[in-house]
């Protein structure tokens, strides 16, 4: 989505309740569109000036100039044309939509403000909306906790949907704006007696690129298109123009100012005799070969070849290209920016992580559980509510030693409390066998999905079942566990004491209904549960050795409480929860009083599933010099442990947590703290960013870049897109951006090169990028493989066709030397347009299927990507190399002719142009390191058509001269004595100063 308005242009809003038409102002249509260009704006951005200014200086009124720009018009096109049919089929979902006609169906790009929107498990519109549900943000804003969101009150006692119709009420709404996380409205009723008003917030809405995780929702729509939250988050798609187009442009400039130069000194040394502008126009007309009109065409068509070769690489299956005018920037990447993921667990493909954390250790103190042993936890927790162990014969049961009981006691205590503090709701779906009110009555396990606000909580819920204790329901007040006997657990929330990043914990009271025990149970991170806890000897030990591991540690503990002291706590909490001044810091000093010596009952360890291969990926791209920097929303602690488990810190290196600033003054004392640390992963939150962004970016940016990677969780869609931008600026190194939510969009957009990750569920991402792959671990063979060969094969083919031209203007200034300055050209007709299309361009176009090592090769050894980095295929150097040959082989055929021709002129534009084209087609199989088959047929073809078309050539070619001996051997001297040297010099240099790769393909 690519348009951006100015905020002054919105304003507030009242929306009528399924009344479209009672609008007070226009609204834009909700529709989708990620095309560059409309129909007004095609043909001058396709023909702007950076797409042909080094080659328009002087040859923008040839007629060859209209070929190269109908190229670029018709692959533009074509990409438009696949835009503009993703989009289609983007705006034409169908939605369900409440009407007095009933339920209708609507193409999303119908969608109104003020529509009745019957929302489904899919992504919505921005609508206030009715009935309580889980929601999903990830592709909004990255975070993966799932959201609650809760109805308008007084619609819930409403019969049914359908009479939102009948009733009079509105909607008031602020203006548009870029902030995800809050929102101010108004809900009334006018029909009421009285009327009822009720305040609307971030809670009751859907935003667009959200989804729905269970059941239905309706909603109001009160934003539409280019007003909703993603698409302001969203910024403008730049038209990328390469980083390898700009310095070929920057080479055309100089063979332009070459040209310049060369007609200059003709006239000059005519001593400007008579009309000399005259003579200068003829002379920049004769020599306009020194300025390669075909070099752009060719390049284009050699883009074209590229992207075929990637979209069809059957080892990264479904990998699109959706700009064709980048793949050499994917051989020169120096920063790559991936989001840790974007995707929840109903998605196909993620980024880094598959956002599914796994239950990896139980640790009592003295004992520890992993994956190996829960059958034994599984015993214990049998045996805690049927006193039988499971697969031991129950006279053994009673002679069980003290130990054995103690430790069964343990435990026991340690998976009902994992089970009960956390805030996950269990929620049941209709499985075709049986439906959502039956399965929610009997608990069944098939149709039952854990919702919760972060993937930590359902893995340990999950685990919980898996041992034994289920959790089957939960509402405002109560919960419900199923042992191993099928017997439900009643339990009564009494208080919930939800996490939040300043406490690093999470708390929950509850009452045993069997007992009428009261329990507080409390789980956090060890920094703050180390001096709540009762004193002990090993945790600190024991949760450093499971964080080494890339585990995230929660540390659980208990504390039970009589019915006096919890009466008397609630009073206290109930009068801070009154006060009006300082009402957060009441709170917390009243929850703090009951957090002392607490029963220290285990630690967790979980871990976040990475994607497959991301390890390696992720070693290839660090060995290949690329610096690998992780931009998520999520949490601090989550982000951490996913930069370790994925080897994205290695184990040698220290990380520096960045702590939290919020004034100028703490940022350069954090500035200066980090400063002192050496081959460093930085971890920084979003807000610290900005905080050093505002005050120090200069000084930080050069910190960040010196480190080996650097992690920035809590990252607003926005900021990714700032970090990419600074990074272009700071270091002027390509960055490339890897996302597969629609936070990922603008980043995406801003870098260099974007590569997004399709799924099933949220394409904002592939579709916004310039490449699509299915999988992270296509990205090494993308950039190693495609990348590296898209760059080197672009650099060695504009490379000569450069040297194609410069080669024919040196014979054409040699020849007008000879001839007293005169401004007579060497080649007529036919002979000079088909020396750039029919005898050569086969052989010197087939250069885009030469490679320097297999790709198996440059995967096994990435450090042959890092010497792509400083750009040597295409350099000042390689440049000026490559214009020496040409004006060495260009004079040695041009005098070569004068020297040996005999009577006639004929006979040296037989001998000069044979040569000449004997040479080129021997400098491609000079230039070629693999061969191809179709590169021997385009030598053959082309070779084959020279010596065909002479026959038509008489006009130019004295035809019983070319079939002598003397002709023959002329033609073979000039022809060794121009290609020999440099046979010669390519051999000696491969013998004493081999190139890397030549050294791993021997």
């Amino acid at each position: 989505i690519s348009v951006k308005i100015s905020s002054s242009n919105f304003r507030p809003r009242t929306v009528w309740l399924g009344h479209p038409e009672k609008r007070e102002q226009r609204y834009p249509r909700n529709v989708i569109n990620n095309q560059k260009y409309n129909f007004f704006t095609f043909l001058p951005g396709v023909s702007d000036y950076e797409h042909c200014n080094g080659l328009c200086c002087l040859t923008c009124f040839l007629i060859a100039l209209g070929f190269v720009l109908i190229i670029t018009i018709v692959r533009e096109a074509v990409e438009e044309m696949r835009c503009f049919l993703r989009d289609k089929e983007v705006n034409s979902q169908i939605y369900s939509k409440l009407s007095t006609r009933g339920t209708v169906k609507v193409k999303s790009s119908g969608i109104q403000v003020g529509d009745l929107i019957i929302v489904e498990k899919t992504f919505v519109p921005d609508i206030c909306h009715k009935g309580s549900c889980f929601l999903r943000t990830d592709q909004l804003d990255g975070e993966t906790d799932w959201k609650l969101r809760l109805p308008v009150a007084c619609t819930q006692r409403l019969p049914t949907a359908a009479d939102l119709l009948q009733i009079r009420s509105f909607v008031y709404a602020e203006e548009p704006n870029i902030d995800i996380h809050n929102f101010i409205g108004t809900f009334t009723r006018e029909d009421g007696d009285p009327p009822v008003s009720e305040s609307l917030s971030i809670e009751n809405t859907l935003w667009a690129s959200t989804v729905i995780a269970s059941g239905t929702v309706v909603g109001v729509v009160i934003y539409t298109g280019k007003e909703l939250r993603s698409v302001m988050n969203t910024s403008n798609p730049r038209h990328k123009i390469g980083l390898f187009d700009l310095e070929v442009n920057c080479l055309t400039k100089i063979l332009f100012s070459a040209l310049v130069v060369v007609s200059l000194v003709m006239v000059a040394l005519q001593h400007f005799a008579g009309r000399c502008y005259l003579q200068i126009f003829r002379f920049l007309l004769l020599f306009s070969n020194i300025v390669p009109i075909s070099l752009r065409v060719n390049l284009d068509m050699g883009k074209m070849v590229y992207s075929w070769m990637i979209k069809k690489d059957s080892k990264i299956p479904g990998t699109g290209v959706r700009a064709s005018t980048i793949p050499e920037q994917l051989g020169r990447i120096s920063y790559l920016l991936t989001d840790k993921t974007a995707s929840a667990q109903m998605t196909t493909y993620w980024t880094l992580t598959q956002n599914e954390m796994v239950f990896r250790r139980l640790h009592l103190g003295t004992v520890a559980y992993g994956m190996d042993s829960m059958d034994e936890v599984q015993s214990h927790v049998f045996s805690a509510y049927t006193q039988v162990f499971p697969g031991f014969p129950a006279s053994r049961a009673p002679g069980a030693t003290k130990v054995r009981k103690t430790i069964s006691s343990r435990v026991h205590e340690a998976v009902k409390a994992i089970a009960l503090v956390h805030n996950v709701t269990p929620a049941y779906e209709s499985n075709g066998v049986t439906d959502q009110a039956e399965a929610e009555q009997h608990y069944e396990d098939t149709c039952r999905v854990y919702q919760a606000s972060s993937p930590d909580e359902v893995s340990l819920v999950q685990w919980t079942e898996s041992v034994g204790l289920t959790l089957v329901g939960r509402d405002q007040s109560s919960m419900q566990l199923r042992t191993p006997s099928g017997q439900i657990l009643n339990f009564t929330i009494l208080q919930i004491f939800p996490f939040t990043y300043e406490s690093k914990r999470m708390g929950i009271i509850v009452r045993d209904e069997s007992t009428g025990e009261i329990t507080f149970y409390l789980k956090g991170a060890d920094v703050v549960m180390a001096g709540i806890v009762q004193y002990n000897d090993w945790l600190e030990e024991e949760c450093g050795n499971m964080a080494r591991e890339g585990l995230r540690v929660l540390v659980v503990a208990k504390k039970s409480l009589t019915e006096e002291q919890y009466q008397d706590f609630e009073a206290r909490y109930v009068q801070a929860k009154l006060s009006v001044h300082d009402r957060s810091l009441k709170v917390a000093t009243v929850i703090e009083s009951l957090e002392m010596e607490m029963e220290l009952l285990c630690l967790t360890g979980v871990e976040d599933q990475l994607q497959a291969d991301v390890r390696p990926t992720l070693e290839i791209l660090r060995n290949a010099g690329i610096k690998v920097w992780m931009l998520t929303g999520d949490k601090l602690e989550t982000a951490t442990c996913t930069a370790k488990n994925a080897h994205l810190v290695t184990r040698n290196q220290d990380i520096h947590v960045f702590r939290p600033v919020t004034t100028r003054s703490e940022a350069h004392l954090e500035l200066n703290a980090f400063r002192r640390k050496h081959d460093c992963a930085l971890v920084i939150s979003g807000d610290s960013l900005e905080v050093c962004l505002k005050f120090y970016e200069y000084e930080f940016m050069e910190l960040a870049c010196q480190c080996p990677a650097v992690v920035c969780c809590r990252c607003a869609p926005t900021q990714k897109a700032q970090i990419v931008r600074l990074l272009q600026e700071r270091t002027g190194k390509l960055t490339c951006a890897v996302g597969d939510g629609g936070n990922d969009v603008s980043m995406i957009q801003e870098a260099d090169c974007g590569v997004g990750v399709e799924g099933k569920e949220g394409k904002q991402a592939s579709l916004a990028a310039d490449f699509s792959i299915t999988q992270f671990k296509h990205l090494g063979r993308l950039l190693m493989v495609h990348g590296r060969n898209s760059y080197k094969r672009s650099a060695a083919l504009s490379q000569f066709v450069i040297h194609r031209s410069l080669c024919i203007s040196t014979m054409q200034a040699v020849f007008s030397s000879v001839f007293y300055f005169a401004s007579v050209p060497l080649y007529q007709g036919f002979l000079i347009i088909g020396y750039s299309t029919i005898y050569t361009m086969f052989p010197v176009f087939s250069l885009v299927l030469d490679k320097d090592v297999k790709s198996e090769v440059a995967m096994l050894y990435p450090e042959l990507y890092k010497d792509l980095l400083k750009g040597r295929p295409l350099s000042f150097k390689t440049f000026l190399l490559w214009v020496l040959i040409s004006i060495y082989q260009g004079s040695i055929i041009m005098y070569g002719a004068l020297l040996l021709f005999e009577s006639e002129f004929v006979h040296i534009v037989a001998i000069s142009f044979t040569s000449l084209i004997l040479t080129e087609l021997l400098m491609v199989a000079l230039t070629v390191q693999t061969w191809h088959w179709l590169m021997i047929v385009a030598e053959l073809l082309s070779l084959a058509c020279y010596i065909a078309s002479l026959v038509f050539l008489h006009e130019f070619i004295d035809l019983y001269f070319i079939t002598t001996l003397s002709f023959v051997w002329k033609v073979t001297a000039i022809t060794l004595v121009s290609c020999l040297p440099l046979y010669i010099l390519k051999y000696l240099r491969r013998r004493f100063s081999p190139p890397s790769y030549s050294k791993l393909t021997s």
